[in-house]
């Protein structure tokens, strides 16, 4: 611990002198580029030292001021010098550090421009067109003479651009120190943000200055059972900021592979973000071969909020998908034995009577039960009843498998072996009657971040899965990495993340990863990524409550990389009332929040997340959750701003019936939305689930109003949100 403390503070120290490093004297233009609008124009300079230096303008409006783009690289590739000291040994680097920011000179220059329409397995929409102009700068750094190409490529949207490294006899392999992409912003944009952490994201956002960040850092910060923030105005990305002429920036990375994960870290007094990436247990932020290259840097530029949401910059910045065969990849609405767990109603682990699990020598049919599992076969044939009687597709059952006695911040290996089921968990029984209903259940695999043991594991578990009809697993890395000292966002685990999703891919599974990196879009690539975690989700309600902004913040941020697992759909706010007293957490929203989620928290994995008793109280607000629809034809967003309210309309690609939803913040809002979406000369009934007059998150959370009526295209329907409220509607053509 102390060691990583001490890389950690080094590595704030070395951030803090690179800030103070500022770029000075001539710029010489080398380049230009402009999007197909012509609304985003690119420039590319050298600077006196030969520093490449790029800017980004909206029009006549600077967005990003001159930046320079480079990296800091290792002298050596390990440590291999003896130092004998008087009383100890050290081995280290017998060559310093070594700058690839400066002494660049310009080649070549190459230029193209690319115009396709895909067809992504599933998504916000069946269609995504991908159009952008191209410049490649080809650099040699003249002292070593090293190569690199920065390709740029600038979208309608934003831009993005990543460094390449061809493949070179000086260079086959190197380790980098820092990289050190610049974002000077042109002003001091109100930003969105969570604090800088190379092991989590499941933080609230906070809404402020760029200047104010450092100031109020400590005041916003909260806890988290595995975390490593690092310096006190690092934020993570996506990033959501909007300028104060009206512009709407968003900074993240698209193509995350093989490599380190990006945070910023900013210089208050200039404004200028430099990328942090995250460090692997020595204190080094990646290792190299070459050919190689590093994820696509990205900067979302747009007039409008809905444009933001509506960008797939970012998916754009990925490969095509890898696979020929996608037809066993599916959108999936599901229900499960979670809630139960996070509420504290019942618990993962079979019995109370063992402190210390030894895999293969505990035996669990000696122990006597603890009367609080969930995952039993009564009540797991319950979900299954439930789930078929309202056409949901699957069933998540966790803590089916032995090991959750002692699973969690324990820094334990062998914790799981993800194949053996408690004793009152029937895996073969519960599979045949789940598919005698023609049901499916959902795997669950936490590893308690112990990747070496699921890795020994993961081949074992996935013929599991397919012996057993499983067709999509649910993992998770709960707590500190091991083998220690990595973290959740360097780029070993982010190669390993990848690994577990191409090798689910192997079985025909789909992947649902929590507490994974926030996703850049390789959804695209590997469609069996069909949910992410990788932000604070729904379980936070249970742990003390999550403001109701968050909702309205997400789809602008960890949403623009990738969908996310939400869990949405929870009808009772009280938990004090589901678990006798235990947990008197309350729920930030009304139920009609809780149905406007489906439409704005995009996913193809949605889950119904509430216990199906508490929906048998509420049957007619259910009956929403169970005819909207997870993949879509079309989707269009109508209002929106970031932190305040999200309203969005989208085509079902199952029926091609139209819904829509919204989502406000704390604040009570009435919004005018307009209907241009449905199809010019048709009549629909609009079913509205709204929230009551006296609806209210705190006060009356449970109170709504259905009703319908008879619209058209030419329509506008005035829509009032409860504080914490929403609303949902669905669209039948008359």
């Amino acid at each position: 611990m102390r060691l990583r403390q001490l890389i950690i503070a080094a590595m704030a120290a070395l951030t803090a002198c690179s800030q103070a490093d500022v770029l000075t004297g001539t710029l010489t233009e080398k380049a230009s580029l402009s999007s197909p609008d012509g609304n985003l124009n690119m420039k590319f300079c050298i600077s006196e030292k030969g520093e490449p230096v790029y800017s980004l303008n909206f029009g006549d409006k600077e967005v990003i001021l001159p930046s320079r783009l480079g990296y800091e690289f290792r002298g050596v590739l390990k440590a291999q010098k003896i130092v004998f000291g008087e009383n100890d040994i050290q081995k280290v680097d017998d060559e310093p550090c070594w700058s690839f920011r400066d002494g660049f000179a310009v080649e070549s220059i190459d230029t193209c421009s690319f115009d396709e329409t895909w067809n992504p397995v599933w998504g916000e929409e069946s269609e995504i067109r991908n159009h952008y102009n191209e410049l490649a700068v080809n650099l040699v750094h003249t002292s070593s003479d090293k190569r690199m190409t920065i390709r740029f490529r600038l979208f309608d949207d934003g831009l993005g651009f990543r460094y390449e490294f061809p493949e070179q006899k000086n260079m086959a392999y190197f380790v980098i120190k820092d990289e050190l992409t610049e974002f000077a912003m042109a002003g001091d944009n109100e930003a969105i943000w969570i604090p800088a952490d190379y092991d989590t994201q499941e933080y609230e956002y906070t809404k402020c200055r760029l200047s104010e960040i450092k100031g109020i850092y400590e005041t916003v910060f909260c806890g988290n059972s595995s975390q490593t923030p690092f310096s006190k105005t690092g934020v993570q990305t996506s990033l959501q900021m909007k300028t104060d002429d009206g512009l709407y920036v968003n900074i993240h990375e698209a193509g995350l592979v093989n490599y380190s994960c990006m945070h910023l870290v900013l210089d208050p007094k200039t404004l200028t973000f430099t990328s942090a990436l995250t460090p692997d247990a020595q204190g080094w932020k990646g290792r190299m071969q070459t050919p190689c290259k590093s994820p696509w840097r990205t900067i979302q530029v747009v007039d409008d909020a809905c444009k933001q949401l509506e960008s797939r910059l970012v998916l754009n910045l990925n490969e095509p998908c890898a696979y020929e065969d996608v037809s066993w990849i599916h959108p999936t609405k599901y229900v499960g034995v979670w809630w139960e767990m996070i509420s504290g109603k019942g618990s993962w682990s079979y019995t109370d009577e063992c402190p210390s699990v030894h895999l293969g020598e505990t035996d669990f049919s000696k122990c006597k039960p603890n009367g609080t599992h969930s995952a039993n076969n009564e009540n797991v044939r319950r979900y299954i009843d439930f789930a078929a009687e309202h056409g949901f597709d699957q069933v998540l059952v966790e803590g089916w498998n032995i090991g959750w006695e002692d699973w969690a911040n324990c820094n334990k290996d062998y914790v799981f072996d993800f194949v053996t089921p408690y004793p009152d968990f029937d895996i073969k029984a519960l599979n045949d009657y789940a598919h005698s209903k023609g049901v499916k259940l959902l795997m669950h695999h936490e590893t308690s971040s112990s990747v070496r043991n699921y890795e020994r594991h993961m081949e074992a578990a996935y013929n599991l899965m397919n012996q057993y009809g499983y067709d999509a697993v649910k993992s998770g890395y709960v707590g500190d990495i091991l083998p220690f000292g990595e973290h959740h966002y360097g780029q070993w685990m982010n190669n390993h993340y990848l690994y577990a999703v191409t090798e689910a891919g192997r079985h025909h599974i789909m992947v649902n990863a929590h507490e994974a990196v926030r996703p850049t879009g390789l959804c695209r690539t590997y469609p069996n990524l069909v949910g992410n975690e990788s932000a604070r989700g729904t379980e936070y309600q249970a742990f003390g409550g999550t403001q109701p902004m968050h909702v309205t913040v997400l789809p602008f941020t960890r949403l623009n990389g990738g969908p996310m697992d939400f869990t949405p759909g929870i009808f009772e706010m009280d938990l004090g009332k589901v678990t006798g007293g235990k947990n008197n957490s309350h729920v930030n929203a009304t139920i009609a929040n809780q149905l406007g989620l489906y439409l704005t928290m995009y996913s193809p994995l949605q889950m119904a997340a509430d216990f199906p008793e508490h929906y048998e109280k509420f049957m007619d607000a259910f009956q929403f959750i169970k005819n909207v629809e997870v993949d879509w034809e079309r989707s269009k967003y109508l209002l929106a701003e970031p932190g305040d309210y999200i309203v969005v309309a989208r085509k079902g690609k199952k029926t091609g019936k139209w819904f829509a939803g919204g989502v406000t913040d704390e604040e009570k809002r009435t919004l005018d939305v307009p209907l241009y979406f449905l199809d010019a000369g048709k009549q629909y009934e609009a079913v509205i689930y709204a929230d009551a007059e006296d609806a209210d998150y705190q006060t009356n959370p449970q109170a709504y109003v259905i009703s319908a009526r008879t619209v058209t295209s030419s329509d506008v329907l005035t829509m009032t949100m409860a504080r914490g409220g929403g609303f949902a509607i669905e669209f039948n053509e008359i």
